[in-house]
């Protein structure tokens, strides 16, 4: 049976630390976006990628 996630059992600073990654999830994104227009390569549309796949994790409370 798998267990449901709550925020509330993890350690003071890993919620803590999650809170602060959850704000910079999307300005990071944004600011990743401007740079793989500007100047795309590889390395930066993976990263985007990873960034817009962990700000939606945020976003539907998967993290």
């Amino acid at each position: 049976m798998k267990r449901r996630y709550n925020p509330y059992t993890l350690p003071p600073w890993l919620r803590t630390f999650r809170s602060v990654c959850q704000q910079f999830a999307i300005p990071f994104s944004v600011f990743q976006g401007i740079r793989t227009i500007l100047l795309p390569t590889t390395f930066d549309v993976l990263l985007l990628a990873v960034l817009i796949l962990i700000a939606c994790a945020f976003y539907l409370d998967i993290i």
